[in-house]
């Protein structure tokens, strides 16, 4: 499938299974768009389909995309806001399945304002959890509290252990996971591989059609959502990057035509 990306997200560096690519390769990993042509092996889309992928080299006027590695682009969210889903919610979503997140859970999500992290938020809800409390800044309480989570500064602060956690942020957030949760083997990160020595698991994200096709879904049926911090031009990508580099991102940073 050849496609034309309306929007291209910013987001972590590259993970997971990429494909194959020439040694200079254009950076970007998720992607919203039409398509414009399609080999003649492809069966699931057809020119003119709305969709949106969890594939390398987005950061392109077009893109080359496997068919596996897309789905139907949720209608419920408009290009900006589908570009900001695939890598990030794909991620949250294996992290959460990886630390078998059901019905009844109490979930702790670390960086919970970030990309990876709000989605998790709403994904852990959608999965059954009865709580879901995240850490952030207290400047993003309130962002945390409208997803549907309790805003923690340091995960103690709940005083009780956790069923699952799950750490998007790395650093110290990964020894706290361990360290809060009730079993180790539920503590998931999708950033320090070094969790899995200690007991938990490492969760790299790969692209996933059947998991793309659940979050269409589910942002479908009004149960998640992107939040875009910015939207910049694919012109200023670096500048995109400074951005996230810095910190303090909510959500998504999306880069447009």
């Amino acid at each position: 499938m050849g496609v034309p990306p309306p929007a291209m997200a910013g987001a972590m560096p590259a993970a997971g299974r990429a494909a194959e690519r020439p040694a200079a390769r254009v950076p970007g990993r998720e992607l919203a768009g039409v398509v414009v042509g399609r080999g003649s092996e492809v069966t699931g889309f057809v020119v003119g389909d709305e969709v949106y992928a969890y594939a390398a080299g987005a950061y392109a006027e077009r893109v080359i995309v496997a068919e596996q590695d897309a789905a139907q682009k949720p209608a419920g969210l408009t290009f900006v806001e589908a570009a900001a889903v695939p890598r990030d919610a794909v991620a949250a979503l294996q992290a959460l399945r990886a630390a078998g997140t059901g019905e009844g859970d109490v979930v702790l999500v670390h960086g919970a304002a970030g990309g990876s992290g709000h989605f998790a938020v709403q994904i852990a809800r959608a999965l059954g959890a009865e709580r879901v409390l995240g850490t952030a800044e207290p400047a993003d309480h309130d962002f945390l509290r409208e997803l549907g989570a309790e805003p923690l500064v340091e995960p103690t602060e709940a005083g009780e252990p956790y069923d699952v956690a799950v750490d998007f942020a790395g650093g110290d957030a990964t020894a706290a996971a361990l360290r809060e949760v009730r079993d180790p083997a539920r503590a998931v990160s999708t950033v320090n591989p070094a969790i899995a020595a200690a007991g938990g698991r490492y969760v790299a994200p790969a692209p996933h059609a059947e998991d793309l096709r659940w979050l269409a879904d589910l942002a479908d049926r009004g149960l998640l959502r992107a939040s875009v911090h910015r939207e910049l031009p694919l012109a200023e990508a670096a500048d995109a990057h400074r951005l996230l580099n810095a910190g303090h991102v909510r959500g998504k940073v999306v880069l447009t035509p």
